[in-house]
């Protein structure tokens, strides 16, 4: 199959990012005038909608519940869990005035919501019968992020934090619940075509507050990982932060257990990043704002220009009729080479074309936007070859950005092999691992690189050696540049 060039897209990967998501008008990054803070445009908007409702779609079927939080935690109710705080208390805002006047208790921007969530449960939740219960929100975070901000990759205000917590109550409840929610967001990145390795966190540096934390990685096309997304074991440090007990089924009373599991608009990112070429964006049907652009050709014979809007009206209707997002580009002051460019910008999927041949022959001209390729179909078939050019172009996403994450990683016992891997942002590298924390920390330091974790499910590195101190390896770990 043929592939578009993707040069630029790989080789210079900031600039293009940078260029695609402002001339595709989908994230005004840069010029708000705070530091780490972008503007969703009406196009990106969309596209984030369509992600986001993708996310609830999953959550909604597995029985969560939406709600919708303050943004504001006081300070002693963030202070409640000491782990967490110290976790986060470097990247907090305060709000400590309210117009002239001190406030007489600091109030937090949300970091997250583990500790207002908790609080509020302690009111709605008496005993076992309610659970376990799934609460999600999306909203608004914000973190004094230190190091260099990017655009949706790393911000100081995130505005997709999609925050799942559910409560349970035993510890066996809870680790379904992380089961559960593990494979919802391996069908969630799924449908979006991006490919994804399962870690679970080092000790040292899992999310504040919790008892373990997995988490979804992908490679981005400058060999850099990014993480996107997170799921916690949080056991129950906030609940006895809190004092919330609940009443178990021998009428004894404890404190129940909880998980929490988060995405961010990084997913956004990646689905822009791992599909895009150097024309622009190149998103995934299921997503795409537009899912299919008809352009008529201007025809010099005034009969034939009939015959041109008469196909694309039929087109249209039927194909808006099937629920597919379709738009009709009628703009007469563009010519359609410049329409042809300003649609494969923005990646719509499929694009149509109908001038004076098409209207005399019926039939239409179909281009697909992830490898370029135009066919000829008859008009009255549009609805059952464009859903199955949806499928086509799905499979190709799925299957190309699989292609590209495994071979970006490499696992090896040579130090200066991995050092070289790392060095060169070729993606990821595994090591064997003997479990001492030490081991894994004077790696980092001589790969250059982070920890990313452990695979998850748990694997052996049978036969092999920790090449740090010698002794038995137990396992790998996961190294790479990051974000």
């Amino acid at each position: 199959m043929a592939e578009p060039q993707r040069k630029k897209w790989s080789e210079n990967y900031p600039r293009w990012f940078d260029w695609v998501i402002g001339e595709a008008e989908v994230y005004d990054y840069g010029r708000y005038p705070v530091k780490g803070m972008g503007v969703w445009m009406p196009y990106g908007f969309q596209l984030r909608k369509k992600i986001i409702g993708l996310m609830r779609e999953i959550l909604d079927r597995l029985g969560h519940e939406e709600v919708l939080f303050p943004l504001l935690i006081p300070e002693d109710l963030l202070r409640r869990e000491s782990e967490h705080v110290k976790g986060f208390e470097a990247e907090v805002y305060w709000v400590t005035h309210g117009g002239r006047r001190p406030l007489d208790v600091k109030l937090a921007l949300r970091p997250t919501s583990e500790t207002s969530i908790t609080y509020m449960e302690t009111f709605w939740i008496k005993s076992y019968k309610q659970l376990p219960k799934k609460y999600y929100q999306v909203v608004s975070i914000f973190r004094y992020e230190t190091k260099a901000t990017r655009p949706m990759i790393r911000l100081r205000e995130v505005t997709t934090f999609k925050e799942a917590h559910t409560v349970h109550s035993n510890f066996e409840d809870a680790e379904r619940q992380v089961l559960e929610a593990v494979e919802a967001y391996k069908e969630f990145f799924d449908r979006l075509a991006i490919p994804y390795v399962i870690s679970r966190r080092p000790e040292w540096d899992k999310f504040a507050g919790a008892l373990y934390t997995i988490a979804f990685d992908t490679v981005m096309p400058d060999g850099r990982k990014l993480q996107i997304g997170t799921v916690h074991n949080l056991g129950q440090n906030f609940t006895k932060a809190f004092d919330f007990r609940i009443q178990l089924a021998d009428e004894s009373l404890d404190h129940p257990w909880q998980t929490s599991y988060g995405i961010s608009d990084r997913v956004v990112a990646t689905v822009i990043s791992l599909h895009g070429d150097d024309r622009g964006l190149v998103l995934p049907p299921n997503v795409a704002p537009i899912q299919v652009v008809i352009v008529p050709i201007p025809a010099k014979d005034e009969e034939d220009m009939k015959l041109v809007k008469e196909l694309v009206e039929q087109v249209r209707r039927a194909l808006e009729t099937a629920g597919i997002r379709v738009k009709v580009d009628e703009r007469e002051e563009m010519r359609p080479g410049a329409k042809f460019y300003y649609w494969e910008l923005r990646g719509v999927p499929v694009r149509i074309e109908i001038g004076a041949k098409e209207a005399r022959e019926g039939v239409l001209t179909i281009h697909r936007r992830d490898t370029l390729e135009k066919r000829t179909i008859p008009a009255e078939n549009v609805v059952v070859e464009v859903r199955r050019l949806f499928d086509e172009i799905y499979q190709n996403l799925y299957e190309r950005a699989w292609k590209y994450l495994r071979e970006r990683i490499k696992r090896t016992a040579d130090l200066e092999e991995a050092k070289e891997w790392v060095e060169n942002r070729r993606g990821v590298v595994e090591v064997p691992w003997c479990g001492r924390e030490e081991c894994a920390l004077k790696l980092e330091e001589e790969l250059g690189a982070e920890a990313m974790g452990t695979p998850w499910p748990f694997e052996k590195a049978e036969g092999e050696v920790c090449p740090v101190c010698g002794r038995k390896a137990i396992t790998w770990m996961r190294y790479s540049k990051s974000y």
